[in-house]
């Protein structure tokens, strides 16, 4: 006896789409790695739609892009985590670099203490302006002294037109800036813009003097540079600070250790640090 099972048409058009917020990380992970993205969410979360990437390149979970290649160059930052040891090296460098003064601040390593651990009590993450490509802070400036710059999305400051009101300092979700008292203005950090980059050199005073390569500084418009595959490999996630506030960082986050970029440049699997066999 042939038994048939019949299965409901099912018309994606006439249902709501609940977004893709209640997926998961790992849920998305695992279907980026068989070449496909969540597109949509539907039933309360028992069907789910699914785009195919075969063919493009895409970040993994919460390092997504609103735009590809908005900038030329677009620069950006690889922070790995796991390989910042606290020597402030990179805040010495930038504070040199950029005349900032003692009250100021353009980077700062934040600590972050786990408790139960065995393998790992403190945590090191290194905090700067997230160049957002949607930055409230410059959405808030009065004056427009606050701005992205429409070629590298560097988002950066013009002293003379600031007022000092701080509204910027408030509407920055990440507590990047501060008021310059001798300058009578905000200040922040600029990729090193008008101290390096725009002198040709090609790393920010941070990046350069950070002796483990814990920050990787980079163009992400060009498949070739060392932050384009990290931030699009899919082996491991990529993540951003504060993602619900719809900033869009230029500034992501992995883990890692120094032979993590050696492994992803080969195309092999992306490899944590293993205490076990130290």
């Amino acid at each position: 006896m042939e038994i048939r099972m019949k299965f409901p048409k099912i018309n994606f058009d006439e249902m709501e789409n609940e977004g893709t917020k209640s997926v998961t990380a790992g849920e998305r992970r695992k279907f980026l790695k068989l070449g496909f993205a969540v597109a949509g969410v539907y039933a309360g979360g028992k069907l789910l739609s699914l785009t195919s990437l075969v063919g493009s390149a895409q970040a993994s979970t919460g390092a997504e892009r609103a735009v590809k290649d908005l900038y030329s160059p677009h620069y950006s930052m690889v922070i790995r985590q796991s390989m910042c040891i606290d020597c402030e090296r990179c805040v010495e460098a930038c504070i040199k670099t950029n005349d900032v003064p003692e009250y100021g601040y353009r980077t700062r390593i934040l600590t972050k203490k786990y408790s139960g651990t065995l393998d790992k009590a403190v945590e090191f993450i290194p905090v700067l302006c997230n160049h957002c490509n949607n930055p409230p802070c410059v959405r808030g400036c009065p004056t427009k002294a606050t701005y992205k710059d429409p070629v590298t999305g560097i988002v950066r400051m013009e002293s003379k037109k600031c007022i000092g009101c701080k509204t910027c300092i408030l509407a920055c979700p990440y507590d990047a800036r501060y008021f310059d008292e001798e300058r009578h203005a905000i200040d922040k950090c600029d990729f090193c813009w008008d101290k390096r980059l725009s002198k040709g050199e090609t790393q920010t005073g941070c990046s350069a003097a950070c002796p483990t390569g814990a920050r990787t500084f980079g163009d992400l418009s060009d498949p070739n540079s060392i932050v384009y595959k990290l931030v699009h490999q899919i082996q491991e996630e990529v993540w951003v600070l504060r993602p619900d506030d719809n900033t869009k960082p230029n500034v992501f986050y992995m883990k890692g250790t120094i032979g993590s970029v050696d492994a992803i440049l080969k195309g092999s699997k992306f490899k944590y640090f293993d205490p076990t066999k130290v």
